[in-house]
């Protein structure tokens, strides 16, 4: 998202001067079996066919309450506390249908599940407007935007820094060993009889299998299709959320497109990904209701991975292990992540009160 963590930590790093951003075109929500844009103003909500006439007007009301929110203005707070007041009483106060409900618990404040509604409102009051400040900023069709030439420019842009900073990087290595000393600390990674020595060792759940456990499963599909997603306006970028209730499943479906537009494809090409945390051993049938919103497809690829997340104690052996990677397509939870393991490697918050502005104008081109 445009105003979120990661451009945050982008921009902190000065990471942006290698990377080069475009807008997404488009985010929509999924409702009884048709997408919708997504309304994130007053004004949309005004003109959305997601819902009634009536329904309307509470849901402006609401989003007029969130946009002037202020958490330093007790003005703004019609005398509600929203370190108390649960994000259900809320909703409740300005009684949004439970469709309602769906689409801004799920494509606007990205929650994954339902328990949002009984915590506290202070969060998802935040989230909301921290979707509307993004949809804001460069004035496009969504909040999101995505690099250029697809995702694998972030990490190739991290390494630039690093390399540029004295950092070494040695690509490919086969079977990557950690080794641990008699304090039971890692000390080093050997790989083809070579051992690099080191005091940490940060790595993903694959290197070190006996330090994490399995905590879920993603399921996964990839579609090259020669046509945008149907009903979004041609976008050639757009995230589509289909909310958990909508589905009948436990977990929210998460689709993503980008095109040639993003150069993450030859002209006239598009690729999809749908993805939802899977519930059965089956992805072609778990997947089908965002696949069937794509229209025809040249080429499809079904992918299920398992999802690990860390067990050991980074005290006591100095390995630093990131969470696998989960059905979201807008790197909320990962973002987070990164920033929990900062703090763990260096025993330091990281101060992320950057000017935004500086990386609009590499955004815009």
């Amino acid at each position: 998202m445009a105003n979120e963590v990661l451009v945050r930590v982008l921009i902190h790093t000065d990471v942006t001067k290698y990377l080069h951003f475009k807008a997404v075109d488009g985010s929509f929500v999924y409702n009884k079996g048709k997408i919708y844009k997504v309304p994130a103003t007053d004004v949309e909500a005004l003109k959305s066919p997601l819902m009634g006439l009536f329904e309307k007007r509470r849901a402006r009301k609401f989003f007029i309450y969130v946009q002037d929110y202020d958490s330093n203005d007790p003005k703004s707070h019609e005398g509600l506390d929203l370190n108390q007041v649960t994000a259900r009483q809320l909703i409740s106060k300005y009684g949004l249908e439970d469709d309602t409900i769906d689409f801004i618990g799920h494509a606007l404040a990205l929650h994954l599940d339902d328990s949002y509604l009984d915590e506290p409102a202070k969060g998802f009051v935040e989230r909301v407007k921290l979707y509307a400040e993004s949809l804001a900023r460069f004035q496009g069709g969504s909040p999101y935007i995505y690099p250029l030439y697809g995702l694998g420019e972030l990490p190739q842009a991290f390494a630039r820094l690093s390399a540029v900073y004295g950092g070494t990087y040695m690509l490919n290595k086969p079977e990557c060993k950690v080794e641990f000393g008699e304090d039971g600390k890692a000390i080093g990674v050997t790989s083809e009889g070579e051992t690099a020595k080191c005091k940490k060792v940060v790595c993903d759940p694959s290197y070190l299998p006996d330090k994490v456990h399995k905590v879920g499963k993603v399921a996964r599909a990839i579609c090259i299709m020669s046509h945008p997603i149907p009903d979004t306006n041609d976008c050639h970028s757009a995230q589509v959320i289909l909310p958990q209730k909508q589905l009948g499943r436990k977990s929210d479906m998460y689709l993503f497109c980008c095109s040639y537009a993003h150069n993450v494809a030859p002209k006239g090409k598009f690729i999809a990904f749908v993805t939802t945390e899977a519930e059965t051993d089956q992805p072609e049938v778990e997947l089908k209701p965002g696949i069937d919103l794509l229209g025809p497809v040249d080429e499809i690829f079904y992918d299920i991975y398992d999802r690990y997340q860390p067990i050991n104690d980074h005290d006591a052996d100095s390995c630093f292990i990131s969470k696998s990677y989960d059905a979201t397509t807008h790197f909320e939870t990962t973002v987070q992540d990164v920033i929990d393991m900062y703090n763990k490697i260096t025993g330091k918050v990281l101060d992320l009160s950057v000017d935004l502005s500086a990386a609009s104008a590499a955004a815009e081109e």
